[in-house]
């Protein structure tokens, strides 16, 4: 009986060696590599498909081997499958994609094992089945009474099928017997193949059962989410490769603490990286947030300074985020710089800029920067209401109500224009406000005159700040 070969894998981004190595030469990092058991003879084409349902397959010809002319490849979209979530269809980039397989990620208690149970008892008219590796039926059925809580029970979705199960052969077996149209994996750390001799959650166990389900997705059509677990790091837990596999990486994101969720996608092979998708945890469930300007904005400000309001852009939806910003004189020799929801690096620029080009002495100040509501946004056009709200903060003097700002900050101090400024404008006025200072090169192109809210142009840092102090 032949010998399996070992191979050594970095745990970090999935680079193979034939032997252990200190620094991985792709990523640099230390102590990465770990080592996996490799079978010497590949299974046979009959073999490799063995138990992976019997749905049809999309493109026989592509799946034998042969080369395809371009041309000769059809160009059919498959539909979407509506997800019945607005949220979760802008973030695929429209829907479910038929054969696609999904890595849902997120910290430990998160919600995303309630995010995926919710959307699925919502699609009625589909046959699913979800595998949990951690949770018992029991534990399930009382989620889904809680989830189901005023809109009728359980007992409605004879279609939702639960499957409590390690095994991945087990879990093979019962997709071919009851040929579900979607398959949820609860979570792929969980699951373990009888073919590689480790425990499950190691290396080889999520990187052969995530290949395994792979094929059987391309194969059948059935699309498949994954749930992933995530390191203290903040990343997806088990090797790199794992997020190359899958078709669509998706975070779900937020401080417990606050009752706002985030879903962003990392990425999407059938869609845009862009997107944004807000949650509120409620207790029946997650309440999908069509206006998150509204909730973000709903206390009132007046009379306090280091606050700052900015017209931000995530994907294709504008929302007005509040900045908050604490400039006091620092107690100790070395001044602290902290951001909650910014760029870190970012802020040290500004502050920077501030000193450098407008004249602001911020060297012996601790300089701490909030976004409210526990987001992260990434846009930068909050680069002007940063700034803003240190100087707010610095000079203990508020910025009047009914006044936001958008814009770019560039190392010398000029206002940079942003993209999508009608769209920002149109927000900030659907909000009731009447003052918005943006760049001046974005003026051009479009009617300033159909709106009804004042416009600020401004070329340079000094001439916003102007406008706002006076």
């Amino acid at each position: 009986m032949a010998k399996d070969k070992t191979a050594y894998v970095c745990s970090n981004c999935g680079q193979e060696s034939p032997k252990w190595i200190g620094k991985c030469p792709v990523c640099g990092q230390w102590n990465t590599f770990k080592e996996i058991k490799v079978a010497v003879a590949s299974p046979k084409p009959g073999e490799a498909r063995r138990g992976l349902g019997g749905g049809s397959i999309h493109d026989s010809a592509a799946l034998t081997g042969k080369a395809l002319r371009l041309r000769d490849i059809s160009n059919h979209d498959d539909p979407r499958i509506d997800m019945h979530d607005e949220e979760l269809n802008r973030v695929l980039g429209g829907g479910l994609v038929p054969g696609s397989i999904v890595l849902l990620g997120g910290e430990p208690g998160i919600g995303k094992s309630t995010l995926s149970l919710q959307t699925m008892l919502h699609m009625p008219e589909k046959k699913i089945l979800y595998v949990s590796g951690e949770e018992s039926a029991h534990q399930l059925k009382m989620r889904a009474n809680r989830l189901l809580m005023g809109s009728g029970g359980a007992e409605e979705h004879e279609n939702f099928l639960i499957l409590t199960e390690n095994s991945l052969e087990t879990i093979f077996d019962h997709i071919k017997e009851q040929q579900p149209e979607i398959v949820v994996i609860d979570s792929i750390q969980t699951i373990m193949t009888e073919d590689v001799e480790s425990s499950a959650g190691s290396i080889a166990q999520v990187r052969e059962c995530a290949s395994s389900l792979l094929r059987f997705a391309k194969t059948s059509g059935v699309p498949v989410i994954l749930i992933g677990h995530i390191t203290k790091e903040g990343s997806l837990a088990g090797p790199k490769i794992l997020e190359h596999i899958v078709d669509a990486v998706i975070q779900f994101e937020g401080d417990q603490h606050y009752m706002y969720r985030i879903l962003r996608s990392m990425k999407n092979r059938f869609g845009s990286t862009a997107e944004l998708g807000i949650y509120e945890m409620q207790q029946t469930g997650l309440r999908q947030v069509s206006n998150p300007s509204e909730l973000l904005l709903t206390q009132d400000h007046e009379g306090l300074s280091g606050i700052a309001i900015s017209s931000a852009i995530e994907g294709v939806r504008p929302f007005l985020v509040e900045s908050q910003a604490l400039v006091s004189s620092a107690a100790y020799g070395t001044p602290q710089r902290s951001a909650t929801g910014f760029d870190q690096r970012r802020l040290n620029m500004l502050l920077a800029v501030l000193e450098k080009r407008v004249g602001f002495k911020l060297m012996q100040k601790d300089v701490f920067i909030n976004i409210a509501g526990g987001l992260r946004v990434t846009d930068l056009a909050m680069d002007l209401s940063i700034i803003a709200a240190v100087l707010s903060s610095n000079v203990d003097t508020p910025i009047e109500s009914g006044w936001c700002m958008c814009g770019e900050v560039g190392l010398s101090g000029e206002v940079r224009p942003v993209n999508r400024i009608e769209q920002r404008i149109a927000e900030a006025e659907k909000l009731g406000f009447k003052d918005i200072i943006l760049p001046k090169y974005n003026m051009q192109g479009f009617d300033h005159k159909k709106y009804h809210i004042t416009l600020h142009p401004v070329r340079k840092v000094e001439e916003a700040l102007r406008a706002l102090f006076g």
